[in-house]
């Protein structure tokens, strides 16, 4: 059963010119979002611009959040990820969802209205309260063994 997710449209963009979010195929993890606005928008080599998507979410459920992730086909082909690498959109917010979008290639790249620059995703949440330790109830095998400690082969 898919959950209900109250969305606004702020920009009369959205649902004439530029398509409401939604899921790719029946099997997408992410509705896409798309770039909304009236013209063209060039990201230099390095460059990271913010791009409203014209809508906003009320999620209105402390358990539930929504991720945002970058498209697999800009960032590896373009060069083109998240400015923070993934965003959180916590259940409290119903601002205009934005997203930084980098270019961390070495070529301009053009971003036209509509154009989709990532993907929503909807994950639950669970809020935890830190109990103050001197030592673990239990340890495991790994232990605080870091980075590399299991070597690569």
């Amino acid at each position: 059963m898919k959950r209900k997710i109250e969305v606004r449209i702020l920009n009369s963009l959205v649902g004439s010119r530029i398509p409401i979010p939604c899921y790719a195929t029946e099997g997408s993890a992410g509705m896409d979002l798309r770039a909304c606005m009236g013209e063209a928008i060039l990201v230099e080599p390095g460059q990271t611009r913010i791009i409203g998507t014209g809508i906003a979410v009320s999620i209105h459920d402390p358990a539930l959040m929504a991720v945002i992730a970058p498209r697999s086909g800009l960032g590896n082909r373009d060069g083109i990820v998240l400015g923070n690498l993934v965003g959180i959109i916590d259940s409290d917010y119903s601002g205009e969802i934005k997203i930084g979008v980098w270019n961390r290639s070495q070529v301009a790249f053009t971003i036209q209205p509509g154009d989709r620059i990532c993907q929503m995703m909807f994950v639950p949440v669970v809020q935890v309260d830190l109990q103050i330790v001197e030592t673990f109830s239990s340890d495991t095998a790994r232990g605080a063994g870091g980075f590399g400690h299991t070597g690569i082969n």
